[in-house]
Order: structure tokens, then C-alpha cells, then sequence
């Protein structure tokens, strides 16, 4: 048996909003093994909710952070730091994209939208990893980010949010070879299609969800939890050998070719 026990391990996730959020199940499994962690939110808008959800934990973080500035990385580290001392793990499961750049065309993408969309989906694991990474200490530790398989494939209404995912996912591996020689790991979940506030503003989610039970070799769709169970194994010392991975938690949907 190798059960995951993470008691007396730290870590922050970024990108909670509410109970149906992917950073919120895997904040859950991890609190569950025994983690402490600091739970990070946009705005006031979504604190009351987040808020919440942490306070049956009795020791959990709330900070606000708005990842579009370096500075309010670097002021949520500065918090964490002091009610955490060093981290275990990063968690970024962090993307938007303006609703007008998704739906149509790929082609009538504007550029300010692509900026954004870059830059909160893909920019900011830089510097979530630029100053988290020195909070790991020299057993180093586990970052993690949320992608999709419009990466490599096209799915309409996807728009530039697949072009952000492909950016996402290189940055995996860059950040990887990086960290490295710091005994830090840097993975991604490639999860399928999930009943996440974002996926509502997705045109045809919904046939993309059914498509994607119809045709997966397991014949259903994911869950929550499953991402979830796959995050707790990516931040164990049973995956102590694996980083730079795309890991698919799809039911093998990837692999097929209609």
C-alpha cells in the first residue's frame, strides 16, 4: 500500500470560484490528505463564496489575486509566505477569454482579445511559478496547471483559448527543464470537457460534452473528482520522477481519431 498522506505539507491554488471550480476540487482532495493551503480568488466579487468554502477547514488561507500584475503575485507569495512558511505545491488552474473571441471565426479573433486571453490563460503561470518556486525548499516540491486538448486539436467555439493552451503547455515544459535541478516538478492535467462556470460561455460545450462521451473509449465523460484524484497523485511522492508531462484524464478520448 502507498496511501497519500500530505500531512504537515503546504501549498496555494489559484483560480477558485466557486464549488464547481477545478481548483476547488482539487483544493478539497489535497485538504483532505492532510495539506494546508492558501486558497487564492479574483476579486471581492467571488470572495463571499470562496470564503465559505474554506471555513469548514479552520485553517485555511483566503488571498485576493488578480494574476494579470506581477505585483499582486508577488504581494499573494508575500501572504502565503507568512501564514504558510514554504510551499509543497502550486496549483494554476487559472483562463479566461473575452466572450466575443469565442463562438466564431478563429480568424476574427481582435487583438487586444488575444492579448488577454494569453495573457491571464498562459502569461501567468510565469510568474506564479517565478516567485513561488523560491518558496519551495530543497526537497522542492510540485506545480500543476489546468489544460484542455484544444491545445493540439481544433474545437470550434474553443477559439483562442486553444492557442493559450498550446502557449500553456509549452511553458509546462520549459518550466520543467528549468526547475529541475531544484528537485521541482512541473506537470499538466489535460482534462475533458466539465460542468465549470467557463464552460458555460463556450458555444456548443454541450455537443462537445456529448461528442465526447459518444466517442471516448471508456464511453462516459470525467469528473471533478477524477482530475482531482489525478492532481493528489501529481503532488505525492508517487510521481516523484514525473515532470513535464501533458497528463489526459479524458477517459482516452486523445486517443482516438474520429
Amino acid at each position: 500500500m502507498y496511501p497519500i498522506d500530505l500531512e504537515g505539507k503546504t501549498g496555494i491554488i489559484f483560480g477558485v470560484a466557486n464549488h464547481r471550480s477545478i481548483a476547488w476540487a482539487i483544493a478539497e482532495v489535497l485538504h483532505e490528505a492532510g495539506a494546508r493551503l492558501a486558497v487564492c480568488y479574483q476579486n471581492e466579487r467571488v470572495m463571499e463564496p470562496v470564503a465559505k468554502l474554506v471555513e469548514p477547514w479552520g485553517n485555511g488561507v483566503l488571498i485576493e489575486c488578480d494574476v494579470s500584475t506581477d505585483e499582486n503575485v508577488a504581494a499573494a507569495y508575500e501572504k502565503a509566505s507568512k501564514e504558510l512558511g514554504r510551499l509543497d505545491y502550486i496549483v494554476h488552474s487559472i483562463a479566461f477569454a473575452n466572450r466575443d473571441d469565442l463562438g466564431g471565426p478563429f480568424v476574427e479573433t481582435s487583438r487586444e482579445g488575444f492579448k488577454v486571453a494569453l495573457d491571464v490563460s498562459a502569461y501567468s503561470l510565469v510568474p506564479i511559478v517565478r516567485y513561488g518556486a523560491p518558496l519551495m525548499g530543497e526537497d522542492g516540491g510540485s506545480i500543476l496547471t489546468m489544460t484542455f486538448q484544444a491545445s493540439t486539436s481544433v474545437f470550434p467555439g474553443y477559439n483562442v483559448m486553444g492557442t493559450a493552451k498550446a502557449a500553456l503547455e509549452n511553458e509546462v515544459k520549459q518550466l520543467a527543464n528549468d526547475l529541475g535541478p531544484k528537485n521541482i516538478r512541473v506537470n499538466a492535467i489535460s482534462a475533458g470537457p466539465l460542468d465549470t462556470l467557463s464552460s458555460r460561455v463556450i458555444t456548443g460545450y454541450r455537443d462537445m460534452k456529448r461528442i465526447h462521451a459518444e466517442r471516448s473509449p471508456m464511453g462516459r465523460n470525467i469528473t471533478t473528482d477524477e482530475v482531482a484524484k489525478t492532481a493528489l497523485y501529481l503532488c505525492s511522492d508517487l510521481s516523484s520522477g514525473v515532470t513535464g508531462e501533458i497528463l489526459h484524464v479524458d477517459t482516452g478520448y486523445n486517443i482516438m481519431g474520429l
